[in-house]
């Protein structure tokens, strides 16, 4: 006997019939470069917002917490990503600064999944990074805490009008760029008969150990 959502569930595709191999023998020594690859292949294939990442994080009695953010860079010293301090995530970070990443892209069948010590951004690097966002994003930042509820009906509203008068001079003291320096990646390539392929870098002194995993 089946409950309504599975009989919703049964039978839903979960990717495509046709998806690229991957060889791992011939993957690069680092995975900062094969996930550059990775992504560039998502935006030439089409996958919707390929930035889009789901941010993993854990509170003090160990819950964890889990939303999708937006990859914001990569570079030798990891992933990035930016948030306001004072949010839930922005907490949880400074109380316990690890967290995991995982990007999903269902178009190609393909998962990446990140994990690591998160560092906070210079000065330097949250206010340029806040400066290049929306000035409305940027006016929901400067009114209030994120996630806070509430009060009134209209009091979000209000508030952005208010920050968005002379938005131009306005930084933020809590918005902040955090990177996640990787110690282990995992790539992750679906197969139609599920014989999936996944493969794992490890971080090992200043290089990587890379190890293919059971499906």
């Amino acid at each position: 006997m089946h409950t309504p959502v599975q009989n919703l569930l049964r039978g839903l595709p979960v990717f495509p019939e046709d998806m690229a191999l991957f060889d791992t023998a011939a993957a690069p020594d680092s995975p900062l470069d094969l996930f550059t690859d990775w992504l560039s292949a998502a935006i030439d294939d089409g996958v919707p917002a390929p930035h889009a990442v789901t941010l993993s994080t854990t509170d003090d009695d160990g819950h964890p917490a889990a939303r999708v953010v937006i990859l914001k860079d990569l570079d030798h010293r990891g992933f990035s990503f930016a948030t306001s301090s004072d949010s839930p995530k922005g907490r949880q970070l400074q109380d316990t600064p690890n967290a995991a990443l995982t990007f999903f892209w269902q178009a190609v069948g393909r998962q990446v999944r990140v994990s690591g010590a998160v560092t906070p951004g210079t000065a330097e690097e949250n206010d340029a990074d806040f400066r290049r966002r929306h000035p409305t994003a940027r006016a929901l930042v400067l009114a209030g805490q994120q996630s806070e509820t509430v009060r009134q009906s209209d009091s979000v509203s209000a508030a952005v009008e208010r920050e968005l008068a002379g938005i131009e001079d306005k930084g933020s003291a809590t918005w902040t760029v955090y990177t996640v320096a990787p110690e282990r990646v995992e790539f992750w390539q679906a197969d139609a008969e599920r014989r999936h392929t996944r493969l794992l870098y490890v971080r090992s002194g200043e290089g990587w150990r890379r190890e293919v995993l059971w499906p």
